[in-house]
């Protein structure tokens, strides 16, 4: 069905995760673009510091520090955002965190936690939103990944997490745009690897330092995507030459999308000691850096 969808400027944008990385890239892009915007994640310090630098260029922006875990914390931040801008647009669910091991060694607690955030947080993130969403014509967000639908060692359970993402992103799809029919657009967007704090944030279980593997993309390529679903709509979004290769593969050719996942193994790490091997899988991460590694690099 189409979606009437409106011009960024007069949006509220809502995204979760948005200290770093993509979120943040999306964040300052939506706040260049005139967006009211309600930014959620852990780390207090660093989304403060990121309202202010919003409002010093002209721009609205609402805090809100939660951890998206939090169900009850999650209802409330959608409630908040629509008692300071009386509606929200979109909704971006991009707070996610990483585990870096084979799956055999990984502890039960480290994969739950991985889940809590990447999974149910996103189905939080959406049931919280989805009533607004309703009543404003507006678009749901979800971040999954090329591993959506294809898979990278020792990152098992973050792959298995973001194919659970878009199982649960296609079946509320079906329900609301199709069933319902109600004005909601509802998109997943999958990168391929993004060049974000990603890796150093990971929970890392191996002796090396993790990284991800090359070609990476640029953040703002992303934010160019979700802002692209927010005001065009779209279903299933790769960002990236390789997601669109993988993703292909792993559908028409899945022993060699096997095998080519395989070769990955080795080059997921820097030839250096772990620094800090617990990453922000419990803890936030106050780097509020967009870039893992400087853009050159």
């Amino acid at each position: 069905m189409a979606h009437n969808l409106k011009p960024i400027e007069d949006q509220v944008f809502v995204i979760t995760g948005a200290s770093s990385g993509i979120g943040l890239a999306t964040a300052m892009a939506a706040a260049e673009q005139g967006a009211k915007l309600a930014l959620i994640a852990r780390s207090d310090e660093t989304l403060d510091q990121i309202v202010s630098a919003i409002e010093s260029e002209g721009g609205e922006a609402l805090a809100i520090v939660l951890d998206v875990a939090d169900q009850d914390a999650v209802f409330n931040a959608a409630d908040q955002v629509v008692a300071r801008f009386g509606r929200i647009d979109t909704w971006v669910n991009n707070a996610g965190v990483a585990i870096y091991g084979r799956i055999e060694e990984i502890s039960d607690a480290d994969n739950r936690r991985l889940f809590e955030t990447n999974f149910w947080g996103v189905v939080y993130g959406s049931l919280a939103a989805l009533p607004y969403l309703k009543q404003s014509g507006g678009a749901l967000i979800n971040v999954g990944s090329e591993v959506s639908e294809a898979v990278v060692p020792l990152q098992g359970m973050y792959s298995t997490s973001k194919h659970a993402v878009k199982g649960f992103t296609d079946a509320l799809r079906v329900e609301t745009e199709l069933v319902e029919e109600a004005p909601v657009s509802i998109s997943l967007i999958q990168p391929t690897a993004v060049n974000t704090p990603y890796p150093q944030h990971a929970r890392n279980y191996m002796d090396k330092e993790p990284k991800l593997p090359t070609p990476q993309i640029d953040p703002h390529q992303v934010a160019e995507a979700i802002i692209d679903a927010a005001t065009r709509g779209g279903r299933d979004i790769k960002v990236g030459a390789m997601s669109k290769m993988n993703t292909l593969m792993a559908t028409l050719m899945p022993r060699l999308a096997d095998r080519m996942s395989a070769m990955q193994a080795t080059r997921q790490q820097r030839d250096e000691r772990p620094r800090n091997p617990q990453g922000t899988l419990f803890e936030p991460g106050y780097s509020g850096r967009t870039y893992g590694t400087s853009p050159t690099e």
